[in-house]
């Protein structure tokens, strides 16, 4: 029996009012649970309903058709689901919420673009955004974003962004001289290479030096801490998700995602915590040493020079908080570097399985230097690249063809009614044009459908073929997208920031590749994968733990 003295003692009451205090938390936290279930049944059963747009059959009550939506490889659901049901498909959240899918080009418009911040990003995907990148421009909205982007806008400019040619194209030789010493010392004068993994080297190179005046030794510095946490960083992160995973991040408040993100000891969330850690570190001493130099009067032209220079300024509107100074470049490295290695990697798989098309390309380059030579010049210029009709016509069909974004995840911030290209049957049966949503209906806009709009982009949209992008008729449909009217970079207050950036990233290189390189097709390209890992990465089967693969055989190219 416990005596008095015990009971009044402290250490007996800090004990058990500990356990109390851990006990009405668990009771507070259930009743929340249970009260937000009920205001969400309450919800949807007052909500506009979207019963009658066409849809598949839920896999579960408890998922819906989250499975076959984010474990299937990247687009293969949104071709399905469009084959069948249309530009408009209604499909399944958890316990039997509705949701859309989207892939008709005016309701894609009008979402995008004409009503902006009315549609901002799902919650749980946000979040995903902060644990990558911090608090940056991928994941800010409203206000937040409006002033991250006016004052990030000057750093990717035209004149900016065709000022980083010279780079691109010099840490394109550095590849080109690597490569070249590899096939040298082969028996035959080939090898077959993990094209992507010395692709994501290649652009995280470019963009340091770009974007921050810094070298990141990517290419020739194989034991690097910093590079080895950012590559396979996505694929290890957000590859392959789970079962428990969508349940948790479909489910749980953002208040527990947010715990899980500080304090789980998953793999993956170690590795990313570990990454922004590094990230962080490097971002401070870069902040550090532009802002001396800004003091010395002896500023550069590199982006974050622009950012800490804008952040000298008294204006507040002009003005990133460091924590987001950290997050851009964050947001710069990974998504930056990401997302223009893999596309890289797809432009050179179709040019590997199209032989005709590589050598019609390699023909193009070959005549634009020698003009080059002809008039003087010792290398490609950003006029050279834009007046390069075929070249832009290879770059568009890949980007159309194979979208390193391949989704984009919105939620309606109020009831609004969606314009539609194509009549549907509404509630009433009768045929209309428009579609009637509530707040807080998730849609997931399908980049990759959309990119395969036969309306759009010609009966033959499944299939790859530049030639599309020679013809003169004129592109049907509403505007939408900054490049060839794709949504390869999204569109409207979302559009990617440096896509321009981007573009003169991949056309430089690629050029650089194509003039000097034969590229061909493996038999491990049977098991290649569209990994869906919020960019479409390539995998090959049964290895996706390894991260991102392409292996293509490589030759040196003939010259007359």
């Amino acid at each position: 029996m416990t005596s008095a003295t015990t009971i009044l003692s402290p250490s007996w009451l800090f004990l058990n009012l500990g356990k109390l205090s851990v006990w009405n938390s668990l009771v507070a936290a259930l009743g929340s649970s249970v009260a937000l279930v009920i205001y969400k049944v309450y919800r949807r059963s007052t909500r506009i309903s979207i019963a009658h747009v066409p849809g598949p059959q839920p896999e579960s009550f408890f998922l819906g058709n989250l499975r076959e939506i984010f474990q299937s490889q990247a687009g293969v659901p949104d071709f399905k689901y469009q084959r069948e049901y249309g530009d408009i498909v209604r499909v399944k959240g958890a316990f039997g919420e509705d949701r859309l899918m989207i892939s008709d080009p005016k309701a894609l418009q009008y979402i995008i673009h004409t009503s902006g911040y009315a549609y901002p990003k799902w919650p749980e995907r946000t979040e995903i955004s902060r644990v990558l990148m911090g608090r940056g421009l991928l994941w800010a909205d409203g206000d937040i974003h409006k002033r991250q982007r006016k004052v990030m806008l000057p750093g990717f400019g035209v004149p900016e962004s065709k000022s980083y040619v010279s780079i691109f194209r010099r840490v394109g030789t550095e590849l080109t001289a690597q490569w070249t010493d590899i096939l040298a010392s082969s028996k035959d004068q080939s090898a077959v290479m993990n094209v992507a993994n010395w692709l994501s080297r290649t652009t995280m190179d470019s963009i340091g030096e770009a974007a921050f005046d810094y070298h990141f030794g990517a290419l020739t510095n194989d034991d690097n801490e910093f590079m080895e946490a950012y590559l396979g960083l996505m694929s290890d992160t957000l590859g392959s998700p789970p079962t428990s995973a969508l349940f948790i991040q479909t489910v749980m408040p953002l208040w527990y995602l947010r715990l899980m993100s500080m304090f789980s000891r998953k793999r993956s969330l170690v590795h990313a915590r570990h990454t922004a850690k590094l990230a962080n570190a490097v971002a401070k001493e870069l902040v550090r040493s532009k802002s001396e130099a800004l003091l010395q009067g002896k500023g550069n032209k590199d982006i974050l020079s622009l950012l800490v220079k804008a952040n000298a300024s008294e204006n507040a509107e002009t003005k990133l908080t460091e924590e987001e100074i950290y997050a851009q470049m964050r947001t710069i490295l990974l998504a930056g570097h990401e997302t223009s290695a893999t596309t890289l990697c797809w432009v050179l798989l179709e040019l590997a399985r199209h032989p005709e098309v590589q050598e019609k390309l390699r023909r193009e380059i070959r005549e634009v230097e020698r003009a080059i030579r002809a008039r003087g010049g010792s290398d490609f210029t950003a006029t050279d690249l834009d007046n390069m009709t075929y070249l832009h016509a290879v770059i568009k069909e890949s980007m159309r063809y194979h979208p390193a974004l391949y989704q984009n995840y919105r939620q309606a911030a109020r009831d609004d009614v969606i314009p539609l290209s194509k009549p549907i049957v509404g509630p009433d049966g009768q045929l209309t044009n428009s579609l009637p949503i509530s707040k807080g209906t998730k849609i997931i806009l399908s980049i990759a459908a959309y990119n395969r709009n036969q309306e759009t982009f010609g009966e033959d949209a499944h299939e790859y073929n530049p030639e599309r992008w020679l013809d003169s008729k004129e592109k049907k449909g509403p505007t939408l997208g900054v490049y060839g009217n794709l949504l390869t970079f999204a569109g409207g207050i979302r559009t990617c920031i440096g896509w321009r950036f981007a573009l003169y990233e991949v056309l430089s290189l690629t050029v650089e590749i194509i003039n000097n390189f034969e590229l061909g097709v493996t038999p491990d390209i049977e098991r290649l994968r569209r990994e869906a890992c919020l960019v479409m990465l390539p995998t090959l089967e049964g290895e996706q733990l390894k991260g991102e693969n392409l292996p293509l055989k490589i030759t040196l190219a003939t010259r007359d």
